[in-house]
């Protein structure tokens, strides 16, 4: 056959929207100027050296091999005994929590489990990236209600409104990615007395559970019993133990979702790292790592802010996650987007525009910074900001 007569056949693609996602695109951008990125939200320092060790013992003990589909046993259960100390519901460790190879696969397996063509899931915007295309490719239509710009507080009336005889699920993030946002007691409640009378499922993203700050409590669907029995409670080791390149994660939910999910679970990567799960199942013995946790970013949080406080930004409050957001209507006519550029290209700084987060690409003049780098990044990131 000649050169000439050889072809690739045509695809049609299933995510015609979908191009190189703003993270991998600023942080490329990033790199080629030699920014500092406080946009993709990953540290920038090391987890404990213990952790790296319980790894090390785990390869050397032999735990190389596939564990078991679900995960290994112990680790369900320090993670079943974490969520009823913290949350007080107990999940079954045999039957309703699932080890997963991180929070993102967890999500779109928990969509491809319940989300059948024409069911439609509601995505509270802006939102991460990842949801809308995991509706997309579950064949589900993507039902977008906003949450009240400026604020980012849920809007009950619009979620009422948004709910059909075909909804199938509703996505919920707290402490909320990209605004730092996070849903009180009051709130959870009114979302469980919303959904009691439907049939409707909740995905609920709990990825910054451990990073709640003032003094305030994570409202994880796990504590309120009419959440906890329509929930899938996905959460990372990654964020919790600053091991994000680690991708391990899990799912708790009902007995009956989680037969679901590990159906489609056992079919998309079937386990999960070995020796990771060994190890993370010993390190969860002592509490002290999470539970240290909102202290540990309050202050990183802090020393950012009061750097920024010298800027014309006005901050956004930073209630949970690792991120501040800023407003930067004093600071430059530009677009949020547009704005990210520039800031990388001329002052040296990356962040992400909030307008990534929302379908339409709704601009309010805010931006996003993630704050969980080191002291002395966020000091040279603060310095390259105070030109501004």
């Amino acid at each position: 056959m000649s050169r000439a007569t050889v072809r690739t056949p045509e695809v049609q693609t299933k995510l015609p929207a979908v191009g190189t996602t703003i993270f991998t695109v600023m942080s490329a951008l990033a790199a080629e100027k030699n920014a500092v990125n406080l946009g993709q939200g990953f540290p920038d320092f090391n987890c404990d050296p213990q952790l790296l060790q319980a790894v090390t013992d785990a390869m050397a003990a032999g735990h190389n091999q596939y564990p078991p589909m679900p995960g290994i046993l112990p680790l369900r259960e320090a993670i079943a005994a974490k969520m009823a100390a913290l949350y007080g519901h107990r999940y079954d460790p045999q039957s309703e929590i699932t080890v997963t190879a991180g929070a993102t696969q967890a999500i779109i397996t928990a969509i491809l489990a319940v989300v059948r063509p024409g069911d439609e899931v509601i995505v509270l915007e802006p939102c991460y990236d990842s949801y809308v295309p995991n509706i997309d490719l579950a064949g589900g239509t993507v039902v977008r209600v906003p949450l009240t710009p400026g604020s980012f507080r849920p809007d009950f009336a619009k979620i009422a409104a948004a709910l059909t005889p075909r909804t199938r699920a509703i996505i919920v993030n707290t402490p909320h990615n990209p605004s730092a946002t996070v849903w009180t007691e009051a709130e959870m409640r009114q979302l469980e007395a919303l959904l009691a009378p439907t049939e409707v499922l909740v995905i609920s993203d709990e990825v910054y559970e451990h990073m709640v700050y003032a003094g305030a409590r994570h409202e994880s669907a796990a504590r309120f019993p009419g959440l906890a029995a329509r929930s899938f409670i996905v959460s990372s080791f990654g964020k919790t133990y600053h091991v994000t390149g680690w991708k391990v994660g899990y799912v708790a939910a009902p007995a009956a979702l989680s037969a679901e999910f590990r159906k489609v679970h056992q079919f998309n990567v079937f386990t999960v790292n070995t020796p990771m799960q060994h190890a993370l199942s010993g390190y969860m013995a002592d509490p002290a790592p999470y539970l240290e946790l909102p202290a540990f970013y309050q202050r990183k949080r802090d020393l950012f802010a009061e750097g920024l406080a010298k800027t014309r930004f006005r901050l956004l409050p930073s209630a949970g996650t690792y991120f501040q957001c800023v407003d930067i209507s004093e600071v430059s006519a530009l677009g949020e987007a547009d704005f990210c550029q520039w800031l990388t290209r001329e002052i040296g700084v990356a962040a992400i525009p909030l307008s990534a987060f929302y379908g339409d690409g709704f601009d309010q003049r805010v931006v996003r910074f993630c704050f969980a780098k080191k002291d002395e990044t966020l000091q040279m990131a603060i310095e390259r900001l105070a030109r501004l």
